[in-house]
This record gives structure tokens, C-alpha cells and sequence, in this order.
């Protein structure tokens, strides 16, 4: 005979081995009623495979991500939480309602103008009329057709071309019509830093890269970091870099775009040095590919411009080196690979669209990965319009700081 599941009240009992006992006689019966389940839902999912998508959907699991939640309203300022790409969508589809309304009106005014200057019974005016829609119709498409190019098709990559016109006018420096020059970067420590290895590997992470180490001799010269950037505008360099450091271990990232700012404040978390990665590359001195992900916000495509002046618009393809900056719930994560393309195993499965069918021209190629570190995570902390606190007078020096009490809400996210 088997075993029979005793009540709730039973496991209570004074007795502890009659307890323990009990107990495992309780939990026997419920993993074997488990298990009977699991198998009779197995049989009838094998019957019918709809019942098994069914429970699949209804089961999916609701992240943080999803349950994201955005500031209602039209403001695309820095510090608000906005969905520029959904607020845009919006106001084209504002836009196109006006138009439309503007056509039917001129419409509707040619029509009565017709009927009071021509005959009624005349095809020619109707036929004109005709052409006169579908000319404003085509030109209508054609202006949608551009708007939908201009948008990102990935829903992770971010779109610069989303980037508001007010955040444009408050950094004119970052955002600006003129090409850039080729990017050239000091990288450099706080005073008696003992990180240099450190600092130079993460030099190495951007190109066209100068490590000067700090001195911290008591009769050595200590530069400020604007008199750093002072002397690096001279020589004609783009941005400087300052590592900082606790315990012997990079925590935070000072970045200011030259000449006169802004400055970005980064703390450092997870660092794993390339040489501790398992399997990992040794890099090369080409131009990587830079992939920015899931910056939404005015700040996030505020953050993602910046990183996209550190590395040159033209990367070297033969290196096939990829640096990769994905957003997630406000922390930034920093990879580094190379890639090979390479066939497709007999184990492995084809490629799908989101919509689940397969992907054409990529049959039989896969991709393959080999991280070449560092590996690190770096969280925004505050933004200065200028060269640090001090860079800028009155009270718009500190454009965005981090504070405690943003992350109360664990659905609100700034980037």
C-alpha cells in the first residue's frame, strides 16, 4: 500500500520524530501528485500541441523591464522619464491628423468653388480633383515612408536621430552639425594611485588613447583636473578620462568632453580584467564597432552621445572587434569581443524573426564570440554642464545627479 497524505493539522503534532516523520509522508504523497500531473498535461499537450502554446503564453514571466513605467506628457527635458521614441510616434501621428484635416478643408473649398464657377455635369473637373488627392496622398506616403527610416528597427539599439532639440541647445558641443575631429583621449589617475596597470587596460578600450600616470611626490606639481584639461585642450586632445580608485580596484569613471565640458561621473563595479576571462583574446589596435542598446530617455541618448565621440565614426572592420555598451535598469554594461563567422552545426537551430519563422540568407552561417575584456559595469551618477562642479557658475553646473530616492520606484529607470 502506498502512502497517504495525512492532514495539515497532523504535521503539527507534539511528537517531533512523529512529526518528521509526518512530514516526509506529506511531501512524498504531494511530489508524487506533482509528478502525475505533470504527466497526465503531457499526454494531453502530445494530443494537443495548442494547449501546450496556451500555457506557455499564460506563463511568461513579467520582468522589470516590462513593467517599465514612463513620465506621461510631452516633456523631453534632461532629468524626465520619457519614451522619446513612443512621444515622437505621437506627435507624427498629431502632425499627419492636421494635415489631413488642412487637405479635406482645402478639398472640401475646391469642391464648393466648383460648383459655383463650372458645371457639374463636366468629367474633366471631377478627374482633376481626382489627380489632386492622390497627388496630396503620395506626397503624404512619401513623408511617412521617411519618418518610419529615420526610427531604429531593432527595439534595443539606440537612435541619436530621437535626440530632443532643447537637449541639442543646452549641449551644443556634443550635439553639433560640424563633423567631429578624430577622437584623441588622455586617460590618467587620481594622486597616488596604485592602479596603473588597471587604468592602462581600460586606456586600451578606446582608441587613440594617452596614459600620463599621476604623481603623488610630495614635491611633484598636483594638477587639478582642470588644469589637466586645460593642458590637454592645448594639444589639441578630445576628452580626458579619470580613473579613480578604492581598495586598490578601479570604482569610478570621471569623462569630460573638451573643451569646455560637459563632465560625466561614473562609479565602476564588477571589474574583471581580461586575462581572467575564461577563453578569452588578446585585443588589437583597430578601430572597434560600437553597439549602444536600450538608451531611451533624454539622459540615455544624452549618455550614449557621449560615448559615441570616444571612438572614431569609421571603424576597421578586418579587427572585428565589437564594444558594446548595453543599458539595463540604469547600470551600463562594457563588453568587448571579436567575432568569426563560421558554419552552422547540424546541432544547432536556425535563426527566427520575432515573428517565429526563420530568417532568410543566414541558413548556414553562424557567429562566433570571443570576449577580449575588460568586463566592467559602470552606473551614471551625475552630469555637469561644464569641467566639473566648478567648470559652471550658478545653479546649473550639476544638470543631473543620482540620488537614493529615484530608486524607490523599481519600475522608473533614467536611461
Amino acid at each position: 500500500m502506498g502512502f497517504t497524505k495525512p492532514p495539515v493539522r497532523a504535521l503539527k503534532a507534539a511528537n517531533k520524530l512523529k512529526r518528521q516523520e509526518l512530514f516526509i509522508q506529506h511531501k512524498k504523497v504531494k511530489d508524487k501528485e506533482r509528478r502525475e500531473e505533470r504527466y497526465r498535461r503531457k499526454k494531453e499537450e502530445d494530443r494537443n500541441p495548442g494547449l501546450r502554446a496556451a500555457r506557455l503564453a499564460k506563463n511568461k514571466a513579467v520582468t522589470l523591464d516590462q513593467k517599465r513605467v514612463w513620465d506621461e506628457g510631452d516633456d523631453d527635458t534632461l532629468g524626465s522619464i520619457v519614451d522619446l521614441e513612443k512621444l515622437r510616434r505621437r506627435r507624427m501621428a498629431q502632425a499627419e491628423a492636421e494635415e489631413q484635416a488642412a487637405l479635406d478643408a482645402e478639398m472640401k473649398d475646391g469642391e464648393e468653388d466648383d460648383d459655383e464657377d463650372h458645371d457639374s455635369m463636366l468629367d474633366s473637373d471631377d478627374e482633376e480633383d481626382d489627380e489632386a488627392r492622390q497627388a496630396a496622398l503620395e506626397r503624404q506616403r512619401e513623408k511617412r515612408a521617411k519618418r518610419d527610416n529615420s526610427i531604429a528597427p531593432s527595439t534595443t539599439s539606440t537612435n541619436l536621430d530621437l535626440t530632443p532639440s532643447s537637449l541639442a541647445l543646452k549641449f551644443p558641443t556634443l550635439f553639433t552639425d560640424i563633423p567631429p575631429p578624430e577622437p584623441k583621449i588622455l586617460v590618467t589617475t587620481s594622486l597616488n594611485s596604485t592602479i596603473h596597470d588597471e587604468a592602462q587596460l581600460i586606456s586600451t578600450l578606446f582608441p587613440n588613447t594617452t596614459y600620463i600616470p599621476r604623481s603623488g611626490h610630495r614635491y611633484a606639481h598636483k594638477y587639478s583636473l582642470r588644469e589637466i584639461c586645460k593642458f590637454a585642450t592645448n594639444r589639441e586632445y578630445t576628452a580626458v578620462i579619470l580613473v579613480k580608485e578604492d581598495l586598490k580596484k578601479p570604482t569610478g569613471l570621471s569623462v569630460v568632453h573638451l573643451p569646455s565640458g560637459p563632465t560625466f561621473h561614473f562609479s565602476i563595479s564588477n571589474y574583471i580584467e581580461g586575462k581572467k576571462l575564461p577563453g578569452h583574446g588578446n585585443p588589437t589596435n583597430h578601430y572597434p564597432e560600437l553597439l549602444l542598446n536600450n538608451f531611451k530617455t533624454p539622459l540615455g541618448l544624452l549618455t550614449a552621445k557621449l560615448f559615441q565621440m570616444l571612438f572614431p565614426p569609421k571603424p576597421e572592420f578586418q579587427g572585428r572587434q565589437v564594444v558594446t555598451l548595453h543599458n539595463q535598469r540604469d547600470y551600463i554594461f562594457v563588453r568587448r569581443h571579436r567575432y568569426v563567422f563560421r558554419e552552422k552545426r547540424a546541432t544547432e537551430k536556425s535563426i527566427v524573426d520575432a515573428d517565429g519563422t526563420e530568417m532568410k540568407g543566414v541558413e548556414g552561417i553562424r557567429a562566433g564570440l570571443q570576449e577580449l575584456g575588460p568586463r566592467f559595469t559602470l552606473k551614471l551618477r551625475r552630469v555637469d554642464k561644464g569641467i566639473g562642479r566648478a567648470g559652471s557658475e550658478g545653479d546649473d553646473a550639476t544638470q543631473w545627479q543620482w540620488k537614493a530616492k529615484m530608486e524607490k520606484d523599481r519600475k522608473r529607470f533614467n536611461l
